[in-house]
This record gives structure tokens, C-alpha cells and sequence, in this order.
């Protein structure tokens, strides 16, 4: 059975009411039978894209205390040491995944732990794979800490055509590797900033699958 993200429900809802009205009001407003035709097709095709992209397909995460799993569907893009400027303010592994339209856009808890710190900042809608999208953004940065790892952050950011970023973590709260940690709506990033020495499992252009895969250890 196909499951969705609770953030679709109401954007499905007024998808499906609108597509029926004009699926059916079609008739009445074009004489033309290949211009209701093709209304009616490129309104059936819109209500399915929607569906697709809130869609929220069920993973079994196998909880692992050394393992990173990669927190969303998509492409990994970066893959660099780099200096994080926001919350460590030194040296980490940056691991970036992009995603498309047309990727599952849940966002999980790529480790289980305490959330130490959770901040939104308003920001830019440059494309998502731009050299300053992580830091010009709109975006959240979230921190995770646990015995293994120790502090590992990832961060929301939206794109061109993502205008809102849902972010559930709260801090001070302890969350399961996995869990549903918030939502993107339509084309975005996540940018998980790792230990130097984390062995990471995944190279540039892979493509990952959210709650499952496996993309750095200890």
C-alpha cells in the first residue's frame, strides 16, 4: 500500500478536488475533443507528480550504533573535507545529497542520539547545488551527539523550487536512527558534516536511499 507524508495531506487534498473539477469541467469549457483530451492528461499527469513526490515509502532502518545512514533519497554531490562555520567552527567531511523533483523527500535521522541544537535560518532560493547554498540558503542545521560519533550535523536547504523546509527536531530530545526527522518540499539538499577519519562508504554520483543505506562508519 502506498503511504504518505503527513506534510502532503492538505497540498493532495486541494490537488485531487481541483483535478476532478477541471477533469470533468474539461468538456464544458474546450469544443475541441483533442483540447479536452489533452487537459484532461496533463491534469491526470499533475495529481500523479504530487502523489509521487509526497509519497513516504516504509524503510527498515537496522539500528547501528557505528554506521551513518544516508538521512534522504538522492545523488551525492560533495564529497570534501571543508571548515563548518556554524556550530564546530573547524575542520569536518562534508557528504551532500541532492535531491530531485521526483526523489522521496522524507528527511531521517541519519544516526541515532540527543539533539543538541536545532536552528532554522531564513535564506536565498539559489539552485541546490550551488557552491553557496549551504550557507546562503534558507535552511535548518541540526546536531546530533552520541557515544560513537560523538557530534555529527546535518542541514536542510532549500532550492530553487523548495519553499518550505519542515524540520521536527527539537533540542534536548532523543531520536532513533531512521525516524522521520522533517520534510523538503520539491527540490532540495541535505549536508551531513561528519568527523575527520569517518570512513565514508559512498562516492560522488551515487545515488542513496534514504533510512537504509549505509554511507559512512566508524
Amino acid at each position: 500500500m502506498i503511504r504518505f507524508h503527513k506534510e502532503g495531506y492538505k497540498i493532495i487534498s486541494i490537488t485531487f478536488v481541483l483535478g476532478i473539477a477541471i477533469i470533468l469541467g474539461a468538456e464544458k469549457i474546450f469544443d475541441s475533443v483533442l483540447a479536452i483530451k489533452i487537459t484532461q492528461v496533463l491534469t491526470l499527469g499533475f495529481v500523479v507528480l504530487i502523489l509521487q513526490f509526497f509519497r513516504n515509502p516504509n524503510r527498515k532502518t537496522t539500528i547501528n550504533e557505528t554506521h551513518i545512514i544516508a538521512p534522504v533519497d538522492g545523488k551525492v554531490v560533495v564529497i570534501e573535507e571543508v571548515e563548518e562555520p556554524e556550530f564546530f567552527k573547524d575542520k569536518r567531511i562534508q557528504v551532500s545529497i541532492f535531491m530531485s523533483p521526483i526523489n522521496v523527500h522524507v528527511t531521517r535521522y541519519a544516526m541515532s542520539g540527543k539533539i543538541v541544537y536545532s536552528k532554522y535560518h531564513p535564506g536565498k532560493y539559489l539552485v541546490a547545488w550551488h557552491p553557496k547554498a549551504s550557507t546562503e540558503n534558507e535552511r535548518t542545521t541540526v546536531v546530533i551527539e552520541n557515544e560513537t560519533f560523538g557530534k555529527v550535523l546535518y542541514r536542510q536547504i532549500a532550492g530553487a523550487l523548495a519553499k518550505r523546509i519542515v524540520n521536527y527536531a527539537q533540542e534536548g530530545e532523543n531520536v532513533i536512527q531512521g525516524t522521520d526527522a522533517g520534510f523538503i518540499k520539491f527540490g532540495s539538499r541535505v549536508d551531513l558534516f561528519l568527523p575527520i577519519g569517518t570512513k565514508i562508504n559512498v562516492k560522488l554520483g551515487d545515488k542513496v536511499k534514504g533510512g537504509v543505506q549505509v554511507i559512512a562508519q566508524k
